[in-house]
């Protein structure tokens, strides 16, 4: 009997002291109605802007190569330079098959201006006959029908002749034409830089047997002064990306330093296999401090136009059984149970019964009994 006596007196110790350790006096806090607004430390890849493989787009060997991996070249700087001796035979023979065909339309505009004389000397003929045919017995009648057909055989001959030098014409014009292309085809065994940029591979040295047939790689060429910097962004993180906005982000080679880049191209799709979208950040790099292949960790805006309740970290309780608030219900304790959202800072976003302006318990803990008088701390 004495022994249940004594822990009946223990448990209603124990019972006064957890009510005199909840009489001192707690914090209150309200709870906020707000957009949330936070970063996350996302992944992401550099890629050059611009990137390209040279490939000789005509068969010839390597003579020279004038840069190597790392060397910073301008537009139209001189690269590689390639031989192909077939190529300058070629180039003569077209050229020989110019003069030529330039030499057949000379001599042929020669033989029209010596047609048209003889055209010119038949017709006075003509003319003279057939006025002297008006005396009768003057001219013999088939006499004036032979300058007849002498003067209509001398135009036909005349365009005849005409035909001919157009169709020498376009033949000039056709081997002009070759031979422009084989020209062209000729400056291609000099390969040239298409952008500035600094060159990332090289495959070939001297001697090397290259062309399109070939599929061989000469260099490869990186615009690495402005990069591209793609970032996959979350599906549950994809509400808020807005074009133009500026992000920082930070690399392993440089753990002191913040870099930042533009949003400047958002994909209208996600990618199937990780529900994620990969977004094109635009980042300067004059000081060529950053390179392609480098891993940096974005810390990505997270913004939602679709408000929330929110509420200090430290006033959520999480136990085995519930995760709660305790709300000041007109001076006493009450639990409301909630689901944890997002973090924004010091505060939580929860999901709960409740409304802007409830006063929760700044620092909760299940100790604080659902009912217990609450003793708030005066403002300083």
């Amino acid at each position: 009997m004495r022994n249940i006596q004594r822990c009946l007196t223990v448990l209603i110790l124990i019972g006064i002291a957890e009510q005199c350790a909840w009489s001192q006096a707690i914090e209150l806090v309200p709870v906020v109605k707000k957009p949330l607004s936070r970063t996350v430390d996302l992944p992401g890849e550099f890629q050059p802007f611009m990137n390209v493989e040279l490939i000789a787009r005509v068969q010839g060997y390597v003579e020279s190569v004038l840069v190597d991996r790392g060397s910073v070249v301008k537009q139209g700087d001189l690269l590689v330079v390639l031989s192909a001796p077939e190529m300058k035979a070629q180039i003569a023979a077209a050229e020989s098959r110019v003069q030529a065909a330039e030499a057949d339309r000379l001599q042929a505009e020669s033989k029209l201006t010596s047609l048209e004389a003889t055209l010119t000397a038949a017709e006075a003929t003509y003319n003279r006959l057939k006025t002297a045919s008006a005396t009768p017995g003057a001219v013999a009648g088939n006499e004036l029908e032979v300058a007849l057909q002498n003067t209509q055989a001398q135009r036909a001959g005349i365009q005849s002749q005409r035909s001919s030098i157009e169709a020498l014409g376009n033949k000039k014009v056709a081997a002009e034409a070759e031979l422009r292309a084989l020209k062209e085809m000729e400056g291609y065994l000099k390969v040239t830089a298409p952008f500035d940029g600094v060159i990332a591979e090289r495959d070939v040295h001297p001697g090397a047997l290259v062309g399109p047939s070939a599929s061989k790689t000469l260099l490869v060429l990186q615009q690495v002064s402005r990069l591209r910097l793609i970032v996959a962004v979350p599906e549950e993180n994809v509400g808020g990306i807005l074009r133009g906005v500026n992000v920082s982000f930070g690399v392993p080679a440089y753990p002191t330093r913040t870099f930042s880049g533009t949003v400047a191209r958002i994909p209208p799709s996600l990618d199937a296999k990780t529900r994620s979208m990969p977004v094109e950040l635009d980042v300067m790099n004059k000081e060529q401090m950053l390179a392609p292949g480098m891993y940096p960790v974005v810390h990505w805006p997270v913004r939602s136009n679709d408000p929330g309740f929110f509420v200090p970290k430290t006033s959520v309780v999480t136990t085995t059984e519930r995760t709660f608030v305790v709300r000041d219900k007109s001076g006493r304790a009450e639990w409301v149970n909630v689901q944890k959202g997002a973090i924004d800072g010091d505060l939580i976003r929860v999901i709960g019964p409740l409304q802007e302006g409830d006063r929760v318990v700044k620092r909760a803990t299940d100790e604080i009994r659902e009912g217990m008088e609450l003793k708030v701390a005066p403002k300083k």
